[in-house]
């Protein structure tokens, strides 16, 4: 609890400091949990220390969890991985967000599940292959889908970089998804991890994902 405690603190002192040079309230930037491959125990000792959004990458993963964890009052589950369109019905279930919209047919899947869900759009704004999401071109069409769901209220834009060590090289990106964000009159953006948090918020994150520098590295099986 201290290790997780200490390393809370310093993340939260991190987004104000950014926030502050940003000239921005960090009270506006939601600080995401990402507990993947961490257990049940790991969500509720940060759910403990006032932490009360959590990221999960996998909807098999979260749902071995989510008996322990379902009762965490005020507690909301982020699905941050790639959705398959199969699989929409169960995660509309488990989750409260989903962050990884990437096409109509999702959407509609989704919204079709009866959950009143909040869902981010997930844009591809790299040519990295590994990514994915959308293509910025079809946003309009998506934005449209998205909007004639009577379940699903739509947040704002998510991405994921290529990834590198130097924090400075995530700035084109974030960059690129405000602006979409901003030509589509949305605000939300779902941006920065823990290794270039600081350059998302400065252009703009009202959502950072992170894990590792709450939790350690981590150990897969």
């Amino acid at each position: 609890m201290q290790s997780l405690r200490e390393n809370l603190a310093a993340v939260r002192e991190r987004i104000a400091r950014s926030a502050e040079r940003a000239r921005r309230d960090p009270a506006e930037i939601t600080l995401l949990a990402v507990t993947k491959i961490f257990p049940a125990a790991a969500i509720q000792e940060a759910y403990e220390l006032g932490l009360r959004d959590f990221g999960e990458n996998y909807v098999q993963e979260f749902e071995g969890k989510a008996p322990a964890v379902g009762g965490l009052a005020g507690a909301r589950f982020h699905l941050i991985g790639h959705l398959q369109s199969n699989k929409a019905k169960r995660a509309a279930e488990l989750f409260q967000a989903i962050q990884t919209v990437d096409s109509a047919k999702l959407a509609r899947r989704l919204d079709e599940a009866g959950q009143a869900l909040e869902v981010m759009l997930e844009v591809k704004v790299s040519e990295e292959e590994a990514k994915h999401g959308a293509d910025p071109a079809a946003l309009p069409g998506i934005l449209d889908a998205l909007r004639g769901c009577r379940n699903l209220r739509l947040a704002g834009l998510m991405t994921m970089p290529p990834w590198s060590g130097d924090r400075e090289a995530s700035r084109p990106y974030f960059r690129r998804l405000r602006e979409l964000a901003e030509q589509h009159g949305l605000r939300g953006l779902s941006m920065g991890m823990s290794h270039d948090l600081e350059t998302a918020i400065e252009e703009g994150a009202t959502c950072v994902r992170v894990g590792t520098a709450l939790f350690g590295k981590r150990k897969k099986a």
